[in-house]
Parts: structure tokens; C-alpha cells; sequence
């Protein structure tokens, strides 16, 4: 028996050497130690030699697995190595980067004016204010005169969160609580604009979204009159449309202003000549506004005898819409690489 084991521990450097893969040093591992194995094979006939020389083979037969254990480790890490190189340079990606085959990405139009509005307006003297999307129905509807039950609320498709009383809270619907937070937060004199995402049950169409931008604007000082607002639209319809585009004001209603009025502007493609797009009317209406309403100031701890402001609100998808010359408002949101790349940042 010791001269077998001799035997097995003289040839297994050699052949554990020569293995090239690891499921070929498995098989030998298997055949070499395994419960069929050689060494266990001899191990089963120690029961049949008497004590001294069970001591003796036994010994022998220890040191043979320990020597053949620590061979097969070392070819295992060797292959596995090997191994884990060809898998690397499989792997491996090309990094670097070629300037002149380099194509790169560009803001989306909407951000672009996002962008292009906030900067207008911080011109004007306006700082820029933010408010969480998931509303209390307090700040999106009943601050701004607008109480449960209240006929204005069939303006608004709202969705509303599973969240405290039924119909307690909800995404908001517009970017008017923003307004309610910054009056409550702040003392006067206030010139503040609010852009950002809104909420409502709209069906996608070339004119809706369920999920589209707004920003609005808030004056509240002493003094402030509707001319005031008119001035503050006309300059802002100069600025961010040019010089031959001018704004107008048409009667209207909002629960939240008095009085109340439609923003309109000369139509940006015929510039008020009468197209198609604006009906031949040479118009385009952009948005609502108004005097800020004597309740909504009092909802807000603001005395309406000291302070008065206007407040106007336009959607931001649809003047990016306008300013660009796109019919559908669905086109912005497909990802859709040939549309957006026709309008680099």
C-alpha cells in the first residue's frame, strides 16, 4: 500500500500540470480524490492491515491528499486566471473618445424654454419659486377661492392620492399652490415666478397631455393696478417672442382673480396677418391672469385693503410648441432622436 501511494503522489504533479481547463482538473481532482478515487480506493483497504501499519499507510495517505490538495489550488488558481483574462478582453470596451465621431446629446425642448422663460423674467426683476408636486386640497383649490363643492372645480381633471380623507390630497393641477406658499411664507412686496410639472385626467391628444408644464407669475405689492399686468405681459411677449409680437387682454373668469382676462398674442407665424394655425383670427391665446383676488389675500393673512397684485399663468409646453412651430404636443414626449435633434441647446 505505501508503495501505491508512492506511486499516486509521484504522478499527479505531472499530470495535474498538464491540465489545460478547469473542468479537465475537476475530472482529474475527482479521479485522484473523489469517492471512486485512487487514494480513497487504498483508504478502504486500510481496515485489513494491523495496527502499525495502519499507522504508517494512514500517515503516508494524509500527506499524499494534503500534498495533491495544494497542487490542484495552485493549477486552479492558474487556470481560473487565465480564465477570468480571456472573459476581460472579451469584455473589454473601447472607451475613448473620438471627438470627431462624437454625437451629443441635447436639453429637451421643453427644458430649453423652461430655460429660455426663467431668464426672461429673472431680466424682468421676478426671482424663481418651487412647491412639492402632491398637493393638500387646501393649497390647490380652496386658498384660491375655490371651496369643496364649488362649480370652477369642473375646470380642473383632478387625481387625486390615496392619501389621508378621500380627496384631501392630489398631484396638483396646476402651479398655483406655489403661489399660495410663497404669500403665506413671505411678507410683501412679492415678484415671483412659478414654473412646473401639473397634473390632470386628460386623454393624450395633439393638444393635451396628462402630465404637462406651467408657469405662472405673482406680483403682490402696494399700488399694483391692471395695468400693471398688462405692461409686465407686454414686455414679456417682446422679450421672449421679439418686437413685432404684442400681447391682449381679453375678458374672462378664474375664481382666483377679479377681475379676470385671456392672454392672447399676435399669432408668432403670420405675426397677426391670419393663418391657418390661429384661425385667421391672427391671435393666439397663451394662457389666463388677473387681479389677484381680495379672498385669496385673505386667505393668506394678507390685508386686501393694504396690498393688491396680479398673477398670470401660461402653459410652457404650448409655447414651446409655438415658438418652434410643432403641431403636436405628443411629439416632445416619444423620444423620438430624429424630432428632438432638430432642436440643439
Amino acid at each position: 500500500m505505501i508503495d501505491d501511494i508512492a506511486r499516486i503522489g509521484a504522478s499527479a504533479p505531472a499530470r495535474i500540470s498538464a491540465m489545460a481547463s478547469l473542468d479537465e482538473l475537476r475530472a482529474l481532482e475527482a479521479e485522484l480524490l473523489g469517492k471512486t478515487g485512487e487514494l480513497t480506493a487504498l483508504k478502504k483497504g486500510l481496515g485489513t492491515l494491523d495496527p502499525e501499519e495502519r499507522k504508517i499507510a494512514g500517515q503516508a495517505m494524509n500527506e499524499a491528499r494534503s500534498t495533491l490538495e495544494a497542487l490542484l489550488a495552485d493549477r486552479r488558481s492558474v487556470l481560473e486566471n487565465a480564465q477570468r483574462a480571456i472573459t476581460l478582453a472579451s469584455e473589454r470596451l473601447d472607451l475613448t473618445e473620438i471627438t470627431d465621431e462624437l454625437e451629443r446629446g441635447t436639453v429637451h425642448l421643453v427644458t430649453q424654454t423652461w430655460d429660455r422663460l426663467v431668464d426672461v423674467f429673472l431680466g424682468m426683476g421676478f426671482t424663481v419659486a418651487e412647491g412639492p408636486e402632491v398637493e393638500t386640497d387646501w393649497y390647490n383649490f380652496e386658498a384660491l377661492n375655490i371651496p369643496a363643492a364649488h362649480p370652477a372645480r369642473g375646470m380642473w381633471d383632478t387625481l387625486y392620492v390615496d392619501l389621508g380623507d378621500p380627496e384631501t390630497v392630489l398631484m396638483r393641477t396646476h402651479t398655483s399652490p406655489v403661489q399660495i406658499r410663497v404669500m403665506t411664507d413671505g411678507e410683501p412686496p412679492i415678484y415671483a415666478i412659478m414654473p412646473g410639472r401639473v397634473y390632470r385626467r386628460d386623454t393624450a391628444d395633439a393638444s393635451h397631455m396628462p402630465v404637462f408644464h406651467q408657469i405662472e407669475g405673482l406680483v403682490v405689492d402696494r399700488n399694483i393696478s391692471f395695468a400693471d399686468l398688462a405692461g409686465t405681459l407686454e414686455a414679456f411677449t417682446s422679450a421672449y417672442f421679439g418686437g413685432s409680437i404684442h400681447s391682449r387682454l381679453r375678458p374672462s373668469y378664474f375664481p382666483f382673480t377679479e377681475p379676470s382676462a385671456e392672454y392672447d398674442i399676435n399669432c408668432v407665424f403670420c405675426e397677426g396677418s391670419g393663418c391657418r394655425t390661429c384661425g385667421q383670427t391672427g391671435w393666439l391665446e397663451l394662457g389666463g391672469c388677473g387681479m389677484v383676488h381680495p379672498t385669496v389675500l385673505s386667505n393668506v393673512g394678507l390685508d386686501p385693503e393694504e396690498w393688491s397684485g396680479f398673477a398670470f399663468g401660461f402653459g410652457l409646453d404650448r409655447l414651446a410648441l409655438m415658438r418652434h412651430g410643432v403641431d403636436d404636443i405628443r411629439e416632445m414626449y416619444t423620444g423620438d432622436v430624429r424630432f428632438l435633434e432638430q432642436f440643439p441647446s
